[in-house]
């Protein structure tokens, strides 16, 4: 009997973040591993574009995620759900977007995922559930949410409801929280942003890094909610707790990536 990789159901798939990640799963990136212990399934409502052959993807009006019926069958014999999909913007409506991307989404994704035996969800929470605290606070993991608008409250409360299950489940269901800062490419991070949010950035290289660790890593956790920044020179998020946590280890810097792509668009 030839043995199957364990299915890792990505939701959001055709997002920005899943088709990097896809890209990374297939060993297109610099720094990837070799290889991916994962078969893929790609859950979004457009074709995501980095499917690969032997992935499976589910796509259209089967893909609405605020339809607890969609979930179940998304979910169905997945070991881990990287939970990705949302509506992204500080600025969504909760009653037009929100409520539906955000709040039932996440709900349905960890309800569905405990009746369906997945062993982990790991959930895209966002730096927003704490952005209410001041600018000179350093945010620590274990600090409670504090979001600086309601697209931060939505993020806040996917934390809270995967706390819930992982607590009602007994033991049988655990769940990673990321607090994901401001993702961007190494190339585009450049000086014309102020320190404060420089120090919020995450390459999407060291993001594929946390979530390769958060997915088959730290056996022991439970529940635990983690912050996914850069190794920046600032930074506006303590990663202790995250490496000790998880064995996070980001290699980008912001503030170095940002010199080095003024002194290359100068000939410096």
């Amino acid at each position: 009997m030839l043995f199957r990789s364990p299915l890792l159901v990505v939701t959001g798939g055709a997002g920005r973040i899943a088709t990097f990640y896809r890209r990374w799963l297939a060993g297109d990136e610099d720094g990837a591993p070799d290889s991916s212990p994962w078969r893929v399934r790609l859950v979004d409502i457009r074709e995501p574009s980095a499917a690969r052959p032997g992935d499976e993807a589910i796509t259209g009006p089967e893909a609405d995620m605020a339809d607890l019926a969609n979930v179940e069958r998304a979910v169905a014999g997945a070991h881990t759900v990287l939970h990705l999909a949302a509506d992204p913007s500080p600025r969504a409506d909760f009653y037009e977007s929100l409520l539906d991307r955000n709040i039932k989404a996440t709900y349905n994704v960890a309800h569905a995922s405990v009746a369906a035996g997945v062993k982990r969800v790991v959930f895209a929470s966002s730096v927003n559930a704490i952005l209410g605290y001041p600018a000179a606070h350093q945010a620590r993991a274990t600090d409670v949410p504090f979001p600086g608008n309601v697209y931060g409250a939505s993020k806040a409360w996917g934390e809270a409801v995967c706390g819930a299950f992982v607590a009602q489940s007994e033991g049988r269901f655990s769940a990673i929280a990321i607090r994901i800062g401001g993702v961007t490419a190494r190339e585009s991070i450049n000086l014309d942003v102020p320190a404060e949010m420089q120090a919020l950035r995450i390459t999407y290289h060291d993001l594929a890094r946390l979530f390769d660790v958060c997915l088959t890593g730290a056996p022991d956790v439970t529940f635990a909610v983690v912050n996914g920044i850069s190794n920046n020179r600032y930074l506006r998020m303590d990663l202790e707790q995250t490496r000790q946590l998880v064995g996070f280890h980001p290699q980008d810097d912001a503030f170095a990536l940002a010199e080095a792509n003024a002194a290359r668009a100068t000939g410096a």
